[in-house]
């Protein structure tokens, strides 16, 4: 395979999704514990702390930058291969045996994955850019509070459904095929990965879903 083809190649372009995938996987990791942070339930101090840490430590902070690329890399390369999808029918991530009867999210994932984008958009409008601005303008930003704020509203309560619900979905069938596409399909490891990849799916989304529920229902405060 020439230099340029280990870019442009159908292969290449699943090994790319692979590896961005995993790498906002550990990303959600992050978000995840430290979002749960605020079930301690003392009036966002905890939660505060470590977001804090989080927007001021400069390590985390040029992680962030990979972050960002490697989403907006995950992004262009799904679409990519989404439009390839309808010229010669190649399959996102990887080929699995049987794929007539693959599950609906697994033929979905451009579907899922556009409902993740809006949802990142109004995620990051509500929280990110408040929060950095405060940054570069050398303030305090209580995003506790602005967590609240934002959730008391019923509507934004249901855009965090619909997003969560698209991840658990979008993981579903992303998790296994990252490791399937990489060549880790092995009948040893892979009804382990099966296993992880599933309760992560379901685990994961539920503590994102179970913040904004809260505080709407005012059992954090």
């Amino acid at each position: 395979m020439s230099n340029s083809e280990l870019f442009t190649s159908s292969i290449a372009k699943k090994y790319v999704m692979a590896l961005t995938g995993l790498f906002l996987i550990s990303f959600l990791v992050i978000h995840c514990t430290i979002n749960a942070l605020i079930f301690v339930n003392d009036s966002g101090e905890t939660f505060n702390a470590a977001a804090h840490f989080m927007s001021h430590n400069i390590v985390v902070r040029i992680l962030e930058v990979g972050l960002f690329f490697g989403l907006v890399l995950h992004m262009v390369q799904s679409l990519i291969l989404t439009v390839a999808n309808k010229k010669a029918r190649p399959v996102q991530y990887a080929v699995v045996p049987g794929n007539s009867s693959s599950k609906w999210y697994s033929r979905s994932m451009g579907i899922l994955g556009s409902l993740l984008l809006l949802f990142l958009v109004v995620h990051m409008a509500n929280f990110w850019v408040p929060t950095k601005q405060a940054v570069f303008a050398g303030e305090e930003h209580n995003t506790f509070e602005a967590m609240k704020v934002v959730f008391a509203e019923w509507y934004f309560v249901l855009i965090y459904m619909v997003g969560v619900g698209s991840l658990a979905y979008h993981l579903m069938h992303g998790f296994q095929s990252a490791f399937q596409t990489l060549g880790i399909n092995h009948k040893k490891y892979t009804p382990m990965i099966k296993a992880i990849g599933f309760w992560f799916s379901i685990l994961v989304p539920a503590i994102f879903a179970a913040m904004p529920i809260a505080m709407h229902l005012g059992l954090i405060k």
